[in-house]
């Protein structure tokens, strides 16, 4: 599974699956793929609602998942793709039999994330294996009560949880890999992806998807 997931730069993500293409938070995508089955979206910011990206993985059938409060925005896109479903914090829901959660994704002292924008993370059933989004969040209680295999977080800092206490997070929910995000480009540093791994707790093995070179 862990071959399966890609991570371009931020929180942009690909994962296969079968015949199956999710895109999570497209991004700094460097040519026309047009292969997504499901674009999920976590947020309205730029570096993760980005239409020029949707519009290069997007093809005819693409289902686009965005956060409830977003309806107006995405219909940007809605052109693009094959239709928009929109998702509120804390449900679940089957789509093309596509299964997932969303987790609220929020600032706990910060302004940047608000938990009334209802924001998402996304925890994605696939080939049996749970895989937590986390999105840009900090550090919250929702969060700290994900249950998952794999967990992708933020480790940047300034407008999410910061490589510590994404490692914190990451020992209380104890996956199997822990792949960090969020980092070395629009904010954070190369390094915080290391400080991140020295702080997660084995037998968490941390995965790095984000190359520098």
């Amino acid at each position: 599974m862990i071959d399966n997931i890609e991570v371009n730069t931020q929180n942009s993500i690909r994962i296969k699956s079968g015949s199956r293409t999710i895109y999570i938070d497209p991004l700094e995508i460097s040519e026309d793929k047009h292969d997504a089955d499901y674009i999920l979206i976590t947020h309205d910011h730029y570096d993760h609602f980005s239409p020029e990206n949707i519009k290069k993985v997007a093809k005819a059938d693409s289902i686009l998942v965005v956060p409830e409060k977003m309806s107006d925005k995405a219909q940007e896109v809605a052109g693009d793709v094959g239709r928009i479903e929109t998702v509120k914090p804390g449900v679940y829901r089957e789509i093309g039999g596509f299964e997932f959660e969303t987790v609220p994704a929020y600032n706990t002292l910060k302004p940047f994330h608000p938990k009334s924008a209802e924001w998402v993370g996304y925890v994605l059933r696939i080939d049996g294996k749970r895989i937590y989004i986390a999105g840009d969040t900090d550090a919250t209680k929702e969060a700290k009560e994900v249950k998952c295999d794999i967990a992708l977080v933020p480790v940047g800092g300034t407008y999410t949880m910061d490589a510590k206490n994404a490692a914190a997070l990451v020992n209380a929910i104890h996956p199997s890999i822990a792949i960090p995000v969020h980092y070395g480009s629009f904010v954070g540093n190369p390094e915080d992806g290391k400080i991140f791994a020295d702080n997660v707790m084995p037998p968490i093995k941390v995965e790095f998807k984000i190359s520098f070179d």
